[in-house]
């Protein structure tokens, strides 16, 4: 399995049979070098999104089309898409799981906001949300955006993931902190991968209370476009 960072909330998942893009941000990211575009989204099979803001959807529309490959989410703005960007989709619901080849993936619980701009202001299309992707013997737990929640117990009962790829940059989300709380009150996760970081001056910058709060645990500081393998 390879584990590759977009900058901000964007991961590029090479597991079992898929290659899946997590909330692909691309155009416009600081993080993200635009000339690197076509070795991030090479052969991939699904674009997963867990929520409507700009930094998580701004190239989920275009790489579905430019791929011919499926855009996966909530089951709201999914619809909105099918119906006016005329792409294919997965729309589900929390709770809910859909396979993708030999990987499932389960729509879970997240607690922030999601809305996607329109001309006379926000549009809201469905509910924010995080996933459970399970393949090779894995579990990762994406948690979107979110803070700390204690539905985060249930999770763990329900799948146990052994690998956390965690919102921590603050202000809009949890901080380090927090995600680190998160972690060690709810999970027994081996590997956590930080996100939603450095991207702006207004986010975290390091990871090192992450680090010195999981003293047990593999704490990845991710850099861009470099696979992590696990």
């Amino acid at each position: 399995m390879k584990i590759t960072w977009l900058g901000h909330s964007g991961f590029r998942l090479e597991i079992a049979d898929q290659i899946l893009l997590v909330d692909p941000w691309l155009t416009g990211n600081p993080m993200f070098p635009e000339d690197r575009r076509a070795e991030a989204i090479g052969g991939a099979t699904h674009v997963l999104v867990t929520h409507g803001h700009f930094d998580h959807i701004s190239d989920a529309v275009a790489i579905s089309r430019e791929l011919g490959i499926p855009c996966v989410g909530i089951f709201d703005l999914m619809s909105w898409w099918e119906e006016k960007e005329g792409i294919e989709v997965i729309g589900f619901n929390k709770g809910g799981t859909v396979k993708l080849g030999e990987v499932a993936v389960t729509l879970v619980n997240a607690v922030h906001s999601a809305s996607v701009a329109g001309p006379d202001g926000p549009v809201y299309t469905g509910t924010e949300s995080g996933f459970m992707i399970a393949g090779e013997g894995h579990t990762i737990y994406v948690t979107g955006d979110t803070d700390v929640m204690a539905d985060m117990e249930i999770f763990n009962d329900l799948h146990a993931p052994d690998i956390g790829i965690l919102c921590a940059g603050g202000h809009f989300t949890m901080d380090m902190k927090r995600a680190a709380y998160a972690a060690r009150t709810f999970f027994n996760f081996k590997t956590v991968i930080p996100c939603h970081y450095k991207t702006f001056p207004l986010l975290e910058q390091s990871a090192d209370v992450l680090k010195n709060e999981l003293p047990e645990v593999n704490v990845v500081e991710p850099e861009v476009l470099v696979p992590i393998e696990v």
